[in-house]
């Protein structure tokens, strides 16, 4: 999708001399204050370059990741729609994950290199699918609670100064609104169903609620990242500011749904019209980010599993590949 004719770099993107970084830096800032795009074969300084792979990368293994939560519901939905859409739902995420992959491959790095560091374990992905779904309720949690978050976070991405990161962002967010919706439609139909229906609903947001709120990551002051990818637009809001817009949209969802937030501390705030939440518990964040959540092993086992199984498939595809090369410089 973005890497047809990356196989060789624009002139401003082979090493420079040291007399031509700064003009070539201040063209660069020049143009991330002017809201332009920059594109692969321009000149960007190593550190943009990096932190972009980090970024789309852990962007792309979330993705990839996140499939397996909810593929584990697909035979087990209540109803031949509900496991359609939940089909429909899982086959968008493993989209999301190749488009990302794409994204990033412009940057210089391969794909291959990519899987490779999230199999070993040494990628780091979303925290939020190291939780466990225990209930079809934790369906809807995650399409409410967690693509609603998500959201939140990549609706600015499209405005991101790299370009085939924003461009990615547009169809990913279309379809993730989608399955926000469809996420609450679950929550709503429980919450207006029977009492254990209702306590289902409950006990999901109970347990999703809090993991949920650290998705957007570590507060502004222990943010290592923030400030200066500010600096280049790759982010256009700090994690305080898209998780407090989180909260403030999601509380009147859970009322609405009659549904109680798990926060005793949670109080709305007239003078700043925001919602004040209790203090968030970052041990249970490091725990889970470090390797230590509750499903971090069954996850990565998972996809290794799933890797090695598919290993034929991308040995067929090479071999037929190189066979139709074989065959039109015959």
């Amino acid at each position: 999708m973005y890497t047809q004719g990356l196989d060789s770099l624009g002139k401003d993107c082979l090493h420079t001399p040291a007399e031509d970084a700064a003009a070539l830096t201040a063209r660069f800032d020049a143009k991330v204050e002017r809201d332009e795009k920059i594109e692969p074969k321009e000149w960007m300084p190593d550190a943009y370059r990096r932190t972009l792979v980090r970024q789309i990368s852990q962007h792309a293994h979330s993705e990839i990741v996140g499939m397996l939560p909810e593929g584990n519901w697909i035979t087990r939905a209540p109803t031949l729609r509900r496991k359609a859409v939940l089909i429909a739902k899982v086959q968008d995420e493993g989209g999301h994950g190749m488009y990302l992959y794409s994204a990033a491959e412009t940057l210089g790095v391969s794909r291959e290199e990519l899987v490779a560091q999230l199999l070993a374990g040494t990628a780091k992905y979303s925290s939020i699918f190291n939780y466990p779904t225990l209930t079809w309720a934790d369906i809807g949690a995650i399409g409410w609670l967690v693509d609603g978050a998500a959201i939140m976070n990549q609706i600015p991405i499209c405005r991101c100064s790299y370009g085939p990161y924003a461009r990615a962002m547009v169809r990913i967010c279309r379809e993730e609104s989608f399955h926000q919706r469809q996420g609450f439609e679950i929550m709503m139909t429980l919450a207006r169903g029977t009492s254990a229906q209702r306590a289902m609903a409950q006990d999901a947001l109970n347990r999703w609620w809090w993991p949920s709120v650290m998705m957007f990551g570590p507060s502004d002051a222990q943010s290592q990242h923030t400030a200066q990818s500010m600096r280049w637009k790759i982010k256009r809001f700090t994690n305080d500011e898209l998780r407090q817009h989180f909260i403030d949209v999601t509380v009147p969802q859970a009322d609405f749904l009659k549904l109680t937030v798990p926060d005793p501390d949670l109080r709305w705030d007239e003078a700043t019209q925001h919602y004040r939440c209790g203090e968030i518990d970052w041990s249970e964040f490091d725990r889970v980010v470090k390797g230590h959540g509750p499903c971090n092993r069954e996850r990565l086992e998972a996809r290794r599993s799933a890797h090695e199984e598919g290993r034929w498939v991308r040995e067929a595809a090479s071999a037929y590949a190189a066979k139709r090369r074989t065959l039109a410089a015959a």
